[in-house]
């Protein structure tokens, strides 16, 4: 209580007893596996194996690097992107090692018709390395052999520079002679033609130039390296550090899995699967979105999920088929690749909670960029499938690809829907952070009502955007929190209980007309 000593008007601020809850972001995606490049904006992340935060498909390249070959990941990002997701995490898993062989690089000359006039070739690994040229020009006038500077960059810093060089033969400054003591490169001089009387038309093109890098050695990924390390913040379980994630996916388990005569080690597919919904579920704030193996009929699909596989969390999803997109990186006239789905079913989840709510289920929607699907899946198929969680991936003609299952692989009832596990992960979460305000508070009634009346408004204007299901307040929520869930003994240990029911709307699944024939008594 502030003190009163001299005569005057005060003015008090008086906190409010309540606070207002805004419901967190849903759609927050990460992705673990395979990049072109390691990112370089954290100098103590060498590797970029940390989880980076992304919120463009441009950022996503700038940091690591845009498509790959032998990389699902990037089809994956661009998928999210492309089907409304909007921010992410990248997890690189490495998965090559840059080559020790010299990177090449030719500088082509100022007149095209006499090619390349400058042969540079790294001293070891080339990854980074780069060359920039800059043409003088002559000022004077006079004969004088035009010339030109070489600077040579690692990683966008420059740690040599040449200044002065030309491509006269055997002159003092010649760049072949004048380079001979670098460290990082090798500079050959081609022989220019006998009767080329301007050397202005032979001096390098000015630019800047990467040395072209021979291709990484590919090495061999295991189930460890996916899962990762929570302390060292690799892999699925380096993401405890993004506590915003709602969705986590693994893309490149294929490209790891796939042996080398083409078929799929399925024993790593169920230990990084396995690793995946263990880390959802003991975060318990997001889902996996997990991809079924690919070539499976129906009927492998079915006995792999039920005799393999047999998984039973509230906290995944599965999807089948693959879908086909269009390949960015054609050779060989592959115009069309496939691609795990989990990516583009991501995308949907966040455009479904941007335009309807994270209580619709994401489903009967079309994915985006999408052109066909592995295999085409009948009603009667998907028979099969749906009662044990596999959500499919369906053509309809004129209505597009949609994605037609909304199932977690729960086999409790309560958690059957993608929707519903999502509903309840937003209300745990705003709860827990917008209560941190009651932590050391007088325990007392005046708190209790404070803390009834803040998640009362907050579950009121939930009912009233569609997300709980009743035709009044005292139907679709309840808050309890008075001396019967706080009794003197819980008092005493320093708890606050407060007790929420909520009851979430869920899919029409089945839509069922029930039709019969009318006669006309009268008649």
């Amino acid at each position: 209580m502030p003190s009163y000593l001299s005569p005057g008007v005060y003015v008090e601020e008086v906190p409010s007893s309540s606070a207002s809850l805004s419901a967190g972001a849903t759609a927050i995606a990460a992705f673990v596996g395979f990049t072109d490049r390691a990112p370089k904006d954290d100098p103590s992340d060498p590797d970029g194996l940390k989880p980076r935060l992304v919120t463009s498909w441009a950022q996503y390249e700038a940091l690591y690097g845009g498509f790959a070959q032998g990389a699902m990941l990037p089809h994956s990002v661009y998928g999210w992107f492309n089907n409304g997701g909007a921010v992410c995490y990248i997890v690189r898993v490495p998965h090559t090692t840059p080559s020790e062989e010299p990177g090449q690089l030719a500088l082509p000359a100022a007149d095209r018709a006499i090619g390349n006039v400058l042969d540079v070739a790294s001293k070891g690994a080339a990854e980074g390395l780069s060359v920039s040229v800059t043409v003088n020009k002559d000022a004077d006038g006079d004969d004088a052999a035009p010339t030109f500077d070489l600077t040579v960059l690692k990683d966008g810093a420059v740690v040599e520079s040449y200044e002065g060089l030309t491509v006269t033969p055997k002159a003092d400054n010649n760049a072949a002679t004048s380079t001979k003591d670098s460290s990082y490169v090798t500079v050959a001089v081609a022989d220019l033609p006998a009767d080329l009387e301007d050397l202005a038309l032979a001096m390098p093109k000015p630019g800047l130039y990467p040395v072209k890098a021979p291709p990484p050695n590919p090495i061999e990924v295991k189930a460890p390296a996916f899962a990762g390390s929570e302390t060292g913040r690799r892999g699925i379980n380096g993401l405890v550090i993004a506590e915003d994630v709602t969705m986590v996916m693994v893309p490149d388990l294929v490209t790891a899995a796939r042996r080398a005569d083409g078929t799929i080690d399925l024993g790593m597919w169920k230990s990084v699967q396995s690793a995946l919904i263990s880390h959802c579920e003991q975060q318990a704030n997001r889902m996996a979105v997990l991809d079924a193996p690919p070539g499976m009929t129906v009927q492998e699909i079915k006995e792999w999920r039920s005799d393999t596989a047999m998984y039973d969390s509230a906290f995944a999803a599965m999807y089948y088929p693959w879908v086909k997109i269009a390949n960015p990186l054609p050779t060989n006239g592959d115009d069309e690749i496939l691609v795990p789905p989990s990516g583009h079913i991501a995308g949907l989840w966040a455009r479904t909670d941007e335009t309807r709510g994270v209580w619709k289920a994401p489903a009967n929607d079309t994915l985006r960029g999408v052109l066909d699907v592995e295999r085409s899946i009948t009603m009667t198929e998907q028979g099969l499938l749906n009662p044990i969680g596999i959500n499919c991936i369906r053509p309809f003609g004129t209505r597009g690809i949609r994605v037609w299952g909304a199932r977690t692989l729960s086999s409790n009832t309560d958690w059957r829907y993608i929707n519903v596990r999502r509903l309840f992960n937003m209300v745990e979460t705003t709860i827990m952070q917008g209560t941190q305000y009651a932590v050391f508070e007088p325990n007392d009634i005046k708190l209790w009502e404070g803390v009834k009346r803040t998640l009362n408004a907050f579950l009121r204007g939930l009912w009233r955007d569609g997300a709980l299901f009743g035709a009044t307040p005292e139907q679709a929520f309840f808050v309890k929190c008075d001396s019967e869930t706080n009794p003197p003994d819980s008092i005493d240990e320093g708890k606050l209980v407060v007790e929420v029911g909520i009851a979430p709307v869920k899919p029409a699944e089945f839509v069922i007309f029930r039709i019969s024939q009318f006669k006309d008594a009268a008649a």
